[in-house]
This record gives C-alpha cells, sequence and structure tokens, in this order.
C-alpha cells in the first residue's frame, strides 16, 4: 500500500473522480509554481500537451524520492534526453493505448482526404471555384499500416469498412488473430505492391529515417503516404521532393522538424496536407486521460505493477535508491 504518498497531477481532484483514498494529491499543470515540495512527490503526471519535457526539466532534480513518472503520451522519445535525470529506481510509463481510437480516427480522416482530393477542392474553395474532377476512393486497395500496435490495429479494423486490402507490418513477424503480421525485414517487397501507407510505428533507432529516399522510391506512382505517428520516421527532404515530382501524395499529423517552421515547402505544395500534431487533441481528451489515470493510481495505491512501464532508472551501485 502507498498510504500518504503524494500525487502531483495536471488535473485538479474534482476532474478526476474515484482516485484511491488514502494518497495526498496536488495540483501541478508546468504554469503555475510548485504546489509543494518536489522531494516529497512520488508519483508525478506530466503535463497534457507538447512540451513536457521542457517543463520538467528544471524540475527534475528536486524530484529526489520519484517512483513513477507518468506520460500522457503514447511515445516517451521526448524524454530520452532525461531518462539519466531520473531518481534510481524510478519507473517511467506511457499512456500508450490511451488515444488509439481519436488518433486511428484521424489517419483514417486524412487518408480519405487524399484519397477525394479532399485539399485540392478546399483550395478551389478559397477561389470560389467550381473544378469537378475524377477521385480515387479506399474501396479495394491495398493499404500497409506500419506498426501493429494499438494505432495500428484500429486504423486496420477502420479500413475494413472500406473494403481495403490491409497489409499488416511491425517490428517481427507474426501470426495473429486477424491474420499475418509481416516483418519490417520485408518492407522492400511490400511497397511497391500498395496503394497507401499508414505510418502508426513507435520511434526508434530501428524505425528512425525508415521512410526515406530508397523506401519511398519502392512506392509506385501516386501512392499516398499517411503519418500519424512521429516525424521522424520520414525523411522530409525525400518527402519534399517526391511529392514536388508529382509521384507521391502525403498527409501528415507529424513533421520532422516539428513544429514544421514558416516558410517551409511542406506548407505550400500541392499534394501535402499538413494537420499541427493533433491526432489526440479532441474534446475526448480530458476523459480517456483521466479514465486511464484513475486506473493507474488505484494499481499504485494497492502496490501492483502499473501498466505501459517502459523504462526504470538504474539504482545506484550498490542496488540502493540515491537518497
Amino acid at each position: 500500500m502507498k498510504d500518504g504518498a503524494t500525487v502531483w497531477l495536471p488535473y485538479q481532484r474534482d476532474q478526476v473522480p474515484g482516485l484511491p483514498d488514502g494518497l495526498s494529491y496536488a495540483y501541478w499543470d508546468g504554469t503555475d509554481p510548485l504546489p509543494g515540495d518536489p522531494a516529497g512527490v512520488r508519483f508525478l503526471v506530466g503535463i497534457p500537451a507538447p512540451g513536457a519535457e521542457r517543463v520538467l526539466r528544471p524540475v527534475l532534480p528536486y524530484l529526489r524520492n520519484l517512483e513513477v513518472l507518468q506520460l500522457l503520451s503514447s511515445g516517451y522519445d521526448h524524454m530520452v534526453p532525461l531518462l539519466a535525470e531520473l531518481p534510481a529506481g524510478t519507473q517511467l510509463a506511457t499512456g500508450r493505448g490511451v488515444h488509439r481510437e481519436t488518433t486511428a480516427e484521424l489517419a483514417v480522416t486524412l487518408l480519405l482526404s487524399l484519397c477525394r482530393g479532399l485539399d485540392r477542392f478546399v483550395a478551389r474553395q478559397g477561389q470560389g471555384e467550381w473544378v469537378p474532377e475524377v477521385c480515387t476512393t479506399l474501396v479495394g486497395k491495398r493499404v500497409l499500416v506500419v506498426g501493429y500496435g494499438a494505432v495500428g490495429a484500429a486504423v486496420a479494423a477502420r479500413l475494413g469498412v472500406f473494403r481495403c486490402e490491409v497489409v499488416l507490418v511491425a517490428r517481427t513477424a507474426r501470426t495473429t488473430p486477424v491474420g499475418r503480421v509481416h516483418g519490417a525485414a520485408e518492407l522492400p517487397a511490400l511497397l511497391p505492391t500498395v496503394d497507401a501507407v499508414v505510418l502508426c510505428a513507435p520511434l526508434t533507432d530501428g524505425t528512425r529515417g525508415m521512410f526515406g529516399t530508397d523506401a519511398l522510391s519502392l512506392l509506385k506512382d501516386g501512392t499516398l503516404l499517411v503519418n500519424v505517428a512521429r516525424g521522424e520516421l520520414v525523411d522530409t527532404g525525400a518527402v519534399v521532393r517526391e511529392v514536388r515530382a508529382g509521384r507521391l501524395r502525403v498527409a501528415l499529423d507529424v513533421t520532422d522538424p516539428e513544429p514544421l517552421p514558416a516558410g517551409h515547402p511542406l506548407w505550400s505544395l500541392p499534394g501535402a496536407l499538413i494537420t499541427p500534431h493533433v491526432a489526440a487533441f479532441t474534446d475526448a481528451f480530458p476523459t480517456l486521460t483521466t479514465d486511464f489515470l484513475r486506473r493507474q493510481l488505484h494499481r499504485y495505491a494497492r502496490g501492483e505493477d502499473l501498466h505501459n512501464i517502459v523504462f526504470t532508472a538504474p539504482l545506484a551501485q550498490g542496488g540502493e535508491q540515491a537518497a
């Protein structure tokens, strides 16, 4: 049991009904002054907005007794530079799976928008131009989903409604109840066979830059590329060249660099549709994240293993937690 442990939340306690008794709660969203001595905090929840690492960096040295750092994002790549600063024994947990439905929804929305030419029609609407054209459709298309985790599975399920042939790729090949999942090593053979690609993979050393010049060149003319994962999975310069040449059309909710700077070619490039990393940020975000936090904190209060632990800070020499 964790009776008396201090928890800092980015939500007021009354916004998270059903929290376990016996814990001490304080509100901190990264903008207000610290609500108490950070040395007493055992469980800290990161802010529910981009830039959590910038907010946490100056505070981490004072969180000497931290046991859990809970992120609300699906990934933790932005936290990698700070891992060495976590107190010994601290567990880092993510919100993996919490945003799968909303992220999958945007992924399919972006893919449909490219298929039906909504980017072109919106541009013409701004010019008052009525120009009908024949667009493509998802029906019967072969769509490659790269990354078969929570988001990838949700994307695949939605694509089935459009009678797509969905091809699944993960780090390693395996057989699942929904069919075969190809390994990443099979990508060179798969890429020339598909009509669209949806990127849902986490950012790792193995996925960084995986869609560079060589991979993009394997895609046939007219292929659609959607990225709702991390911008660094894709070589931005290579994407710009392929889209500018008219070979590919892309919809990117994430970019490299991010935020995308003013004047970048992607802003005005025909065939590129940009959204500013908003897949998870809907009116459902507070409910989804507070439901997850409630479950996670009940596990913490009972001393049970937490969900989505991705890293544990090494103990100091001799196996003792640093003071």
